[in-house]
Parts: C-alpha cells; sequence; structure tokens
C-alpha cells in the first residue's frame, strides 16, 4: 500500500516531554504541516517510538532549473541507507538543502512505506532568480558606474549573501568618495510566475563629510607644514582649494598615515610611528582627526661593513653602493642603490656580469645611540650564461625584426641593464604595447638560464584625413598613408597582404595635399632601419612635388577669383625634392648615439611669383644640400615618455658658390639664387623626468641658425625661420622652404624682430628670420596609457623669438607664454593635441594681438 504521509524532521533531544520537543522542532526546520494526512499515520510512523528504515527511493518535486540529482547529493541520502524516522538524520538532511541557499523552503514527505522500507520525496521551492537591478536616489552617471562595481550578474539566484555584499559594495563606492554617511536598502521584489526577482537599491548618500581641522601632537623635530603636505589625500578645509578637496577618505587617510611614517624614515627617522589617531564626529557634516605622532631618533650610518663577497673587495662595493659615514640613515634609499637603479646599483654591479643569483641582505648590526652599524650581506652565486631566448606574442611582427632588438643573445653572460635596454627599445620600435612588454629569466639547472620575452602588438599605420582653410588657397585637403611595419621583400606574395604586406619594420609614407588645380603636393617616402639586416644602419629615400598657382584678377590684384574654372594661372611655383640618407648606431660614447647623412636636392621654379618679397618672380633656384645629424636618444616611450632624454645636433651645408662667382647689387635675382647657398646649424634638446607618481616634467630647448660663408654674400630667402602660433605649417606656405616653429599664445608666423633699420610689415615678418631660440617647460600627466588612445594633459611655460638678423641676436629677449592643453594619440592618426596659450608680451608691428588663443597641431612635433 502507497502511503503519502508528511514527515516532520528534526533533531530530536528528548530532553522534556515528547510534544514539546516536536513543536520546536517544526520550528527549528521550517517545515510546515501536510495538506493531506492518511488516516493510518499513527498506525506506521509512531512518534513517540522511532522504528528504522531501509530508503528505497530519493526523489525531488518543485525543480525549475535545478539538477534533482544534485539536490539529494547535497541532502546527504542514498538509496540503501538505513535510517530512524523521526530521527536527527532526517532534519540534517532538510538543514543541508536550506543552508545551501539554493532554495526558500523544503518539505520532505515519506511515500510507499511497509515494514521496514519507506521511499522519501522532498518538495522544494528554488529562490528566485535576480532579473533586473534598480539603483534609486543616485544620478544616471552614478547608476552606470555603480553597476560597474558590485558586477551584479542577472539571472544569478538571490540569496542573503548576495544582498549582504551588494549593500556593502554601494556603501563603499560612496564612503570611498566621502560619503561617510551613505545609507543604502534593498528590497527584494519576487515575481513567483517566473521565478525572479528585482532588486531595488535605495541610496541615501547625504552630504560629504569634510575635514574641518587635522589635529597633531608630538611634531617636533620637522616643520608641521612639511608634515601636513605628506597626507595628499586628507585636506584641511580651506577657501579657493579646488584640486585637492577636504573630504574624508578612510582608504586615503589609513595610506597618507603610512606615508608619513615613509617620510619620516626617509629623513633617518626610523623610529617614527603614528601612536594613535582618533577621527571625531563634527555632527555629520564634517569630522576632525586628532593624531599624535612618535618621532623617535634620527639616525646615522657609521660603519658599512660586507659579507660573502669574493668578487669585490669591500671599498669598490662601497664605491658603488654610496653610502657614507654619517650620511642620513634612509632604508627607502638604501633599497634603490642595492637593487632599485638598473646600471648604477649593487645589483646591476653582479648581474652584468652573468650573476643572476646574486642577493644582497642589509642587516642593522648594531644600534648606538644615533649611529647604526650596516653589514651587507651578499650571496654571490654562480655566473649564469644565456641559454635560449623565447619570444611570444608578436603575431604580425616578423621574428628576426624582434630579435634584432633584443641584447641579450644566446651564449652571453646574464645582464640586468642588457634586459632593461631591451624592454626600453622594444617600447620605441613602435609595434608593441610598452605597457605590456614582459620579461621572465627562467634559470635552468645547468646553470644557464632561458629569457623569455612576452609583447603585445598594437596598430602602428596611421591614416591622415584632414581639410584645412588657408588665406592664398582656401580649403586645402590632406590624405596621408603611414606603413610603420612594411615588408618589402613580400610585395609578390600576395598572400601577405593584409591589407599590405607587413611584418619587417620598413617604412613607407604617401601624402597627398591639393585644393584643385591651384595647390598641390605630393610626396612618398621608404625607410628600412636595418639596411643588410645586420647592423642598424638605416637607409631612407623620398621624393615630393609641389605645385602651387595664383588666379588673380587684373583689376584687382588683391583678389582671388571667385571661380578658377576656365582662368589662367597668374603666377605659378613648383619644388621638387628629392633626397637619399644613410644613418648608423654609434658605440662611442655609448650607443644611444646616433650618426647619419643626407644628400638632396631641391628645383624651385617662379613664373611670374614674388613668393619672397624680394622682387624674384621668375627663374630657377637649385639648392644641393649635405646634411649631417648626430643624435642620442634614451627616452623610454615616444607615446608618453617618463624618463630620458633626446639630443639633436644637425648641420646643413650647400657648395661654397660665392667662393667661385662674384655677386653684386645689381645682379638680377635669378642670377642671385640660381644656386642656393646657406650653412645651417639645429640643436634640439628634451628632457623628461618623473616628478612623483604619474606626473612628468619635459623641458626642451630649441635654437637654429642660418648662415653665409663669407660677408660679402648676404643670407638668402631660403631655409629662414618663421616663429608662433601652432608650428602648423600654414597651407601653401611650407613650400617656401622654411622652417616653421610653434610658440604658443602668438598668432602663427607673428614672432619675429626685425633689423634696426627695417619696418615690420607682413611681407618682411613672412620671409622669416635668420637666428631663432626657444625654451619650454611642459607639466604632463596621463588620462589614459590605452595604446589604442594614449591620453595625456598638460600646462606649460614657453619663451622664444626669432630674429632677422645677428646684429638684433639677444638671447635674453623671449616672448613668453602660459598655458595647458591636451595629447591624444591613436596609432591610426597620430598625435592630436589642443592648446591654450596666453601671450604676454606685446610683438612689435602686430596690430590687435590677441592674449589668448587655442592652437590645434597634428602629428608628432618635436620642435
Amino acid at each position: 500500500m502507497e502511503h503519502r504521509i508528511k514527515i516532520v524532521l528534526s533533531a530530536l533531544l528528548l530532553l522534556g516531554s515528547l510534544v514539546p520537543a516536536l513543536v520546536q522542532a517544526q520550528v527549528r526546520v521550517g517545515v510546515g504541516r501536510p495538506t493531506e494526512t492518511p488516516a493510518s499515520t499513527d498506525d506506521i510512523l509512531n512518534y513517540a517510538s522511532p522504528k528504522e528504515y531501509e530508503i528505497t527511493g530519493l526523489t525531488v518535486t518543485g525543480t525549475r532549473y535545478l539538477d534533482p540529482n544534485s539536490l539529494v547529493s547535497l541532502a546527504g541520502l542514498k538509496v540503501g541507507d538505513k535510517v530512524r524516522i523521526p530521527g536527527e538524520v532526517m532534519g540534517s538532511a532538510v538543514r543541508k538543502l536550506m543552508e545551501s541557499g539554493l532554495l526558500d523552503n523544503v518539505e520532505m514527505f515519506a511515500t510507499n512505506v511497509t515494514e521496514g522500507k519507506v521511499a522519501l520525496m522532498f518538495r522544494v521551492l528554488e529562490r528566485p532568480r535576480l532579473y533586473r537591478v534598480n539603483f534609486m536616489g543616485v544620478k544616471k552617471g552614478e547608476q552606470d558606474q555603480l553597476k560597474d562595481k558590485v558586477k551584479l550578474n542577472l539571472g544569478k539566484i538571490v540569496t542573503n549573501t548576495i544582498t549582504k555584499n551588494t549593500q556593502m559594495a554601494v556603501r563603499k563606492y560612496f564612503v570611498d568618495k566621502g560619503y561617510l554617511n551613505t545609507k543604502v536598502k534593498i528590497t527584494t521584489i519576487p515575481d513567483s510566475a517566473r521565478n525572479n526577482a528585482t532588486m531595488r537599491v535605495l541610496v541615501d548618500k547625504g552630504q560629504k563629510v569634510k575635514i574641518a581641522k587635522i589635529n597633531f601632537e608630538g611634531i617636533d623635530e620637522l616643520e608641521e607644514s612639511a608634515v601636513r603636505m605628506k597626507m595628499k589625500g586628507t585636506k584641511e578645509m580651506r577657501f579657493g582649494r579646488l584640486f585637492t578637496p577636504s573630504k574624508f577618505i578612510p582608504k586615503k587617510y589609513e595610506e597618507d598615515k603610512q606615508k608619513l611614517v615613509e617620510y619620516y624614515n626617509k629623513l633617518g627617522y626610523r623610529d617614527a610611528t603614528v601612536e594613535h589617531d582618533t577621527v571625531v564626529n563634527n555632527g555629520g557634516k564634517t569630522i576632525s582627526i586628532n593624531m599624535k605622532v612618535n618621532e623617535g631618533h634620527r639616525y646615522f650610518y657609521r660603519n658599512v661593513t660586507f659579507s660573502g663577497n669574493y668578487l669585490y673587495t669591500a671599498d669598490r662595493l662601497r664605491e658603488v653602493l654610496g653610502v657614507a659615514k654619517g650620511d642620513v640613515y634612509n632604508p627607502e634609499d638604501l633599497d634603490k642603490k642595492l637593487n632599485g637603479n638598473p646600471g648604477q646599483d649593487l645589483s646591476s654591479l653582479y648581474m652584468d656580469d652573468g650573476y643572476l643569483y646574486y642577493n644582497a641582505q642589509p642587516i642593522e648590526k648594531s644600534i648606538d645611540g644615533d649611529s647604526i652599524d650596516l653589514e651587507v650581506r651578499i650571496s654571490e652565486g654562480k655566473q649564469a650564461t644565456i641559454n635560449r631566448v623565447i619570444l611570444n606574442g608578436n603575431s604580425k611582427t616578423s621574428d628576426h625584426v624582434v630579435m634584432r632588438t633584443i641584447r641579450t643573445l644566446p651564449g652571453q653572460k646574464f645582464s640586468k641593464t642588457n634586459l632593461i635596454r631591451t624592454q626600453r627599445e622594444l617600447a620605441t620600435i613602435g609595434y608593441f604595447d610598452p605597457e605590456k612588454i614582459g620579461i621572465n629569466p627562467i634559470p635552468q639547472n645547468d646553470g644557464t638560464v632561458d629569457i623569455e620575452y612576452t609583447v603585445e602588438e598594437k596598430p602602428s599605420d596611421q591614416i591622415e584625413l584632414s581639410g584645412g582653410w588657408g588665406g592664398y588657397v582656401g580649403f586645402v585637403g590632406t590624405l596621408g598613408l603611414t606603413f610603420n611595419n612594411f615588408s618589402a621583400r613580400n610585395i609578390t606574395n600576395f598572400s601577405a597582404w593584409r591589407p599590405l604586406p607587413a611584418g619587417d619594420g620598413q617604412r613607407v609614407q604617401l601624402r597627398f595635399q591639393a585644393n584643385g588645380s591651384q595647390y598641390q603636393v605630393y610626396s612618398l617616402s621608404f625607410t628600412e632601419p636595418w639596411l643588410g639586416g645586420r647592423k642598424p644602419n638605416a637607409l631612407s629615400v623620398s621624393a615630393s612635388h609641389t605645385v602651387y598657382q595664383t588666379f588673380y584678377d587684373p583689376l584687382n590684384p588683391y583678389s582671388i577669383y571667385q571661380s578658377l574654372k576656365g582662368r589662367t594661372p597668374t603666377g605659378s611655383y613648383t619644388n621638387t625634392a628629392i633626397s637619399i640618407g644613410l644613418g648608423r648606431q654609434l658605440k662611442v660614447p655609448d650607443d644611444y648615439f646616433s650618426l647619419s647623412h643626407s644628400i638632396s636636392y631641391q628645383r624651385y621654379d617662379l613664373n611670374n611669383l614674388d613668393l619672397f618679397y624680394i622682387g624674384y618672380k621668375n627663374g630657377i633656384s637649385n639648392n644641393i644640400t649635405f646634411n649631417t645629424t648626430l643624435s642620442r636618444n634614451s627616452i623610454d616611450n615616444p607615446q608618453f615618455p617618463r624618463n630620458g632624454s633626446s639630443f639633436t645636433l644637425s648641420g646643413s651645408f650647400t657648395p661654397p658658390y660665392s667662393a667661385f662667382k662674384t655677386v653684386t647689387e645689381s645682379t638680377k635675382p635669378e642670377d642671385k639664387y640660381k644656386f642656393v647657398e646657406y650653412h645651417k646649424w639645429m640643436f634640439d634638446a628634451s628632457w623628461f623626468q618623473t616628478v612623483f607618481g604619474k606626473l612628468v616634467l619635459n623641458t626642451r630647448a630649441h635654437l637654429g641658425f642660418l648662415g653665409s660663408y663669407n660677408s660679402r654674400t648676404e643670407i638668402g630667402p631660403f631655409e629662414r625661420f618663421v616663429l608662433g602660433g601652432s608650428g602648423l605649417a600654414g597651407q601653401g606656405q611650407f613650400a617656401l622652404a622654411q622652417d616653421i616653429i610653434g610658440l604658443r599664445g602668438y598668432d602663427d608666423r607673428s614672432v619675429y624682430t626685425a633689423d634696426y633699420n627695417r619696418a615690420v610689415d607682413a611681407q618682411s615678418r613672412s620671409q622669416g628670420g635668420v637666428v631663432y631660440n626657444k625654451f619650454v617647460a611642459e607639466l604632463r600627466y596621463p588620462v589614459s596609457l590605452n595604446p589604442s588612445a594614449t591620453i595625456f594633459v598638460l600646462g606649460f611655460l614657453e619663451a622664444g623669438n626669432n630674429w632677422a638678423s645677428y646684429k638684433q641676436y639677444n638671447p635674453f629677449d623671449l616672448k613668453r607664454s602660459v598655458g595647458f592643453g591636451a595629447r591624444i594619440f591613436m596609432p591610426a592618426f597620430g598625435l592630436i593635441g589642443i592648446d591654450y596659450g596666453y601671450g604676454f608680451d606685446k610683438i612689435p608691428g602686430v596690430k590687435d594681438q590677441a592674449s589668448g588663443q587655442f592652437h590645434f597641431t597634428i602629428g608628432q612635433q618635436f620642435r
């Protein structure tokens, strides 16, 4: 006979009367009364006299998403088990199911109860699953940030743990922003028909809690103002405080206390501690902080000794360590001198000679008053030789392009400096994400080491598609393509075109700029950085052609025809240029230096166009130039450098034609400038230094000088300098064979100091100067270092000037400006920037000079 009898499960501890115990167990387990009870229940199951039964079957009903077999396993019962009913085993099974957090209710029924045997059935009610989360009481932007912060997965079972964790995460989010009185209430609204639930998160964040006062006690040795400055994230309320608001954030407060102790340690106070601190609530809107500092004593080095050193003498190690008797004891600086300054620390001395397993442990051997005796215990280990170089992640760039950059080759001794240098070289070639270059030395049992390099490819090709408006030619469109990782050897291998053959590190650049038939520029360049494939000898070839035509109304020479269709040009100018260059890396003074040479030819053809405003309207000028450039570049990242420097000194020379011919005032311009003559010197320097954190200081100096070979020959109109504005070439102006240099805060091409007896007008200003100086200081801070869009903001101080003659040259007469801006580097488009500059100084001859103005830049610019 089959019977459906509900069994009340409990852990019966028969310490009292039977009925109270049954009632107590029923409430604890949470099992309701059966809807139907067979008449023979009392005859089969006697609660006053438990019996042993063998389980013949286990079933689960009521599931929608959960696996019944898994629930049976969670209950801890199986067919064939012998159990006492009623008994503790039954109560334990229900508790296990409820404690899993997956179910809202569990009921157990007995079916097919026969002599000594019973089949059990669990009837369960699953917990609802999360269908939607609604954040209430906060702004839309905060809702989006909370969704990212809390990360609740829809479809997940709603448990008390999830609800509590969500409440804590939401409150922590606002507390970390200074809302210490934030209250969070969560309501779960179930939908029984769909077995899901909507979670409503109601947030009352209140007002930000600010810091009214920070009271210090125990500060005697240091200035209190210096101590306050070290607490960068915990500031008092003060009028005018904008960049470091005085909101109280517990996490930053704890960090600032640690930084305060570290600051004392750097100054020699090794025992400094924050003895105790209290945060006093001033009514909900403000708090006060009371902090007691124990400064301790200031300590100094007395004796520094070494043990375990066999390769180098103590004097040599002491020289490299750079710690002398009487120096302030600074544990952080000591660690840097031991391990944290590649190329100059103690670890580099050993590791650059192959001692990969070197280790140095500083021990405070004795402390006597304010003096510390330090012993550096050295374990030199064995010399390690590089066995293999493993390269991973270069899916596009060929192995040989990467391997020729790597400075740790098989068979060489291990070198820490070469590892760091390789990381820099891989970052500067521009094909990989600098932030994700990994280096992993893998020691082997035979005393060798494998070195694994991991890189991640990033887009390196660029496209320029832009338009601009110029005063002479109107709208000008530009299309430029740059392929920075080209492969010439795969041109005939069409299976390698994706969309062009790539991977060999060559550079191809094509550029077209035009405004119909009035103005056109075509250019093409190719660079092979490793000519021959064995040494970094760079070959570069380039060619360009420029066409510029004017269409003036004869009745109004100061206007341009409204329509050019069918018109005959009134004047024209063409410039054809070709160049070839060869550069190589030097070994002396160090291998950051490179030397390059190039020869170029330019042909200028003027036809009824006084382009230089000197009466030179018709003729052909030939410019044959030899250029030599000495440079040194040690910057760590081309997109956002943090450390390093870059120096370039170049000289350009034409043949000294004046030594073979005589030029007088009566010589016609077309004869005077048939062969262009000059010598030109350029010096550019840039330094990068991390100030603290991610803040970087960049200082630059730029100098240019143009001269003639003898006093009898005046400096011609070619290759002069124009200064001012963004530094972008005005449409149609860069064809004038000029160097265009930016000076933010001033109009384009406006900064110019004329000769003593020469009026400053637009024509003379347009000719440019023969010497210029420019100095820049920038503070840069990165917003994003993602290789797909590197973004940083900057503030700058800038000063420069441009002189028409050396008689006027005064390096202290500089036009000053200040401002701020932002840069975005996208691999497909290069560097794009916008600046606002304010110029302090008046430019002679410039009417209606704007004091402040915006500048737009595109392309990587050095000057």
